[in-house]
């Protein structure tokens, strides 16, 4: 028999994804996490043990008790966050993408040069999301090693797990003389560095770092600088992340440059595998579809960013019934907003808009599509389940034997009667805000909050 030896008990109210389609609220559980920050047990109160564990908890000192507002959820998974973009959160998205992309983005992104301005938006930034319940993160950084460094260091000081890239841009007609990989030789051999770094960081670190392989997308790589990162994504068996299919231009750009889509310019080069997230996807089409399930690519839906830049909505019920996996992004600062709870909401409204259409001239049995909208229940599965899968990341659920990610939440509306447990789900997922969230825990470690 093993000896699980249990460090923390949370006691409260949980809820948590089953399925796509299914949540489990529970009233009254203790959730046991163990000295490696995993979740030993999950015990309802209905178990005969319930009061000798919380006994043996309160004698040790370990019980955290929840109020009778407050419920434990799983933390959130961003899959798209470009960190060095956060000044910008906002700023310019009336802009089309090429053109907020020269005149505010590169330039914001060629400062961190300077890594004590990195490291000041970057302490800042990780903060930020992991007050808002996010604890793992896909990150975009620059093309500067030391201030992607920086964003590692910021990630373990909060205690959130980061999966950190050096982007690789190396196409001199479509990036600037100041903010560019010399040469593709150089993106590579600086990506390889980073590797190295990173990975002697993260040796020392309670929260493992994870190093990403990043070309930023079709046009500002070259085929030669592709053809290396993936070679690269080879040898250290790494993630892969990526813009795919997220607007006309980009799209244009690929078929009137390569003469094929995006998706198949980076399947050219052993980009897509079931290491990689690729962003956005709004301009998919089935045949793209079809190579992202074979290949297990996943796709990081930024649906605040799309109403911007994404000129489509991603029909994201139509990819989980294909069985490709999906989490959600902010794509800060293409997104303006920080907090996944907006996101699932607005992936929500978005998928609404596609079925029911947009244009009040047309008949109605014409205007919409045959899409399928989905529900806070979906929202909520893509922002922990469907992330975790993505990054194969062993947490997203309060489940025996997951990692101890969690956020304790209190209800943000006030009961004036008995509710059901749908009911208060829906009021946390629609009207849950920062300040709505209490404790955030990282592998069991505490990232917000008091003890109690």
């Amino acid at each position: 028999m093993i000896i699980i030896a249990i460090v923390k008990v949370l006691e409260g109210s949980t809820i948590t994804s089953v399925d796509e389609s299914t949540i489990d609220c529970r009233h009254h559980q203790l959730v046991c996490i163990d000295g490696e920050g995993y979740i030993g047990r999950v015990v309802d109160e209905s178990k005969p043990d319930f009061s000798s564990i919380k006994d043996a908890a309160v004698k040790a000192d370990q019980l955290i008790s929840l109020n009778p507002d407050e419920y434990l959820l799983p933390g959130f998974i961003d899959l798209h966050v470009h960190a060095p973009q956060w000044p910008n959160a906002g700023v310019a998205l009336d802009r089309p993408l090429n053109e907020w992309l020269d005149t505010y983005t590169f330039p914001l992104e060629a400062k961190y040069q300077d890594v004590s301005f990195a490291k000041r938006v970057y302490d800042n930034l990780v903060e930020e999301l992991v007050g808002n319940g996010t604890t793992t993160a896909l990150y975009f950084g620059t093309i500067d090693n030391p201030a992607n460094l920086e964003l590692a260091k910021a990630c373990i000081k909060h205690h959130q797990r980061g999966f950190i890239g050096k982007v690789a841009m190396d196409n001199p007609d479509q990036t600037p003389a100041n903010y560019r990989d010399a040469s593709a030789k150089s993106a590579v051999a600086d990506t390889e560095t980073f590797i190295k770094q990173l990975t002697k960081l993260s040796q020392t670190a309670a929260i493992n770092q994870t190093p990403v392989i990043t070309p930023r997308f079709v046009p500002s790589y070259t085929p030669e600088s592709l053809k290396g990162l993936g070679e690269l994504a080879k040898k250290y068996d790494l993630p892969i992340q990526s813009h795919c299919s997220e607007s006309d231009w980009e799209n244009g750009y690929a078929l009137e440059n390569y003469h094929k889509r995006d998706s198949e310019v980076l399947d050219q080069y052993g980009l897509l595998t079931d290491k990689s997230v690729m962003a956005h996807g709004t301009l998919l089409n089935q045949s793209d579809l079809d190579t992202f399930k074979s290949r297990g690519v996943a796709v990081a839906h930024c649906p605040i960013s799309n109403v911007y830049f994404g000129n489509a909505v991603l029909p994201v019920s139509k990819l989980l019934q294909q069985n490709v996996k999906v989490g959600l992004g902010t794509d800060i600062s293409g997104g303006y907003s920080p907090s996944l709870y907006q996101n699932i909401r607005q992936a929500v409204i978005s998928s609404r808009m596609l079925k029911d259409g947009v244009n009040s001239a047309l008949d109605p049995n014409q205007r919409g599509t045959q899409i399928q909208p989905i529900s806070a229940k979906n929202g909520f599965y893509l922002a922990t389940v469907g992330g975790a899968k993505s990054l194969h990341l062993k947490t997203g659920q309060i489940k025996a034997g997951y990692l101890a990610d969690l956020q304790v939440v209190k209800s943000p509306l006030a009961s004036f009667g008995e509710e059901s447990a749908d009911q208060i789900f829906e009021k946390i997922i629609y009207h849950a805000s920062k300040a709505d969230i209490r404790q955030v825990f990282v592998q069991g470690r505490l990232a917000k909050g008091r003890l109690k």
